[in-house]
C-alpha cells in the first residue's frame, strides 16, 4: 500500500443564480488515476437543493454547470490545465449542451451512453406528449406516471445499492 496514490474525497455545496445549494464533489475513480475531477449535482438530485428528480427548465442546469465548471478551471492551480467534460447518460446531454455553449473553452468532451434523444418506439403518442406537455404546465411538480425504484433493479450487488443513494462514487454529472 506504500506505493498508492493518497485520495482525497471532498464534499463542497455552491449556490446557483437563484439560490440554491448545489452538491459539488469529486469522482473518486478518476481522482484516483490522477485527474483533478469536479462533479455537480443538478438541483434536484442528489444531495443538492429542490425537489427530488424535477428540474424546472433545462436551460437554468446548463447555466449552472457552465458557471460552476469555469469557476473551478479559473483558478490559479487548473488555469493551464486541459479541460474536458465528462457526461453519462443525461449528464451525457448536458456536457454536449456545456461544450455547445463555449466550444472554444472545453479541449474535449467524454460523453457515455449520452441521453441527447428518447427513443422514438419509448415516445407516447403525439396526442397523449400534448395532453402530459399542458398538464405540467398547469401541475409541474406531479409524479405523473408512477415508477419503481430503479436502484434496485439497476445494480444487482447489495453493496453498490446502499452506496448508490450516499453518493460515494460520482462520476461527473455535468
Amino acid at each position: 500500500m506504500e506505493n498508492e496514490t493518497e485520495i482525497r474525497y471532498e464534499e463542497e455545496f455552491t449556490l446557483n443564480s437563484r439560490g440554491m445549494q448545489l452538491l459539488a464533489s469529486t469522482a473518486r475513480r478518476l481522482a484516483k488515476a490522477g485527474f483533478a475531477v469536479y462533479g455537480l449535482d443538478y438541483e434536484g438530485h442528489g444531495k443538492s437543493d429542490g425537489l427530488q428528480g424535477f428540474v424546472n427548465s433545462f436551460d437554468d442546469v446548463i447555466n449552472d454547470c457552465s458557471n460552476y465548471f469555469t469557476t473551478i478551471c479559473e483558478k490559479a492551480e487548473n488555469k493551464k490545465r486541459m479541460r474536458y467534460l465528462l457526461g453519462e447518460s443525461m449528464g451525457g446531454a448536458v456536457a454536449l449542451l456545456l461544450h455547445r455553449k463555449k466550444p472554444e473553452y472545453w479541449d474535449g468532451a467524454i460523453l457515455v451512453a449520452p441521453m441527447c434523444k428518447i427513443a422514438d418506439d419509448m415516445r407516447p403518442n403525439t396526442m397523449m406528449v400534448s395532453i402530459l406537455s399542458a398538464l405540467c404546465k398547469v401541475v409541474p411538480t406531479w409524479r405523473i406516471v408512477p415508477t419503481l425504484d430503479v436502484i434496485d433493479l439497476a445494480f444487482k450487488v447489495p453493496q453498490v445499492r446502499e452506496q448508490v443513494p450516499l453518493n460515494f462514487i460520482e462520476t461527473l454529472n455535468c
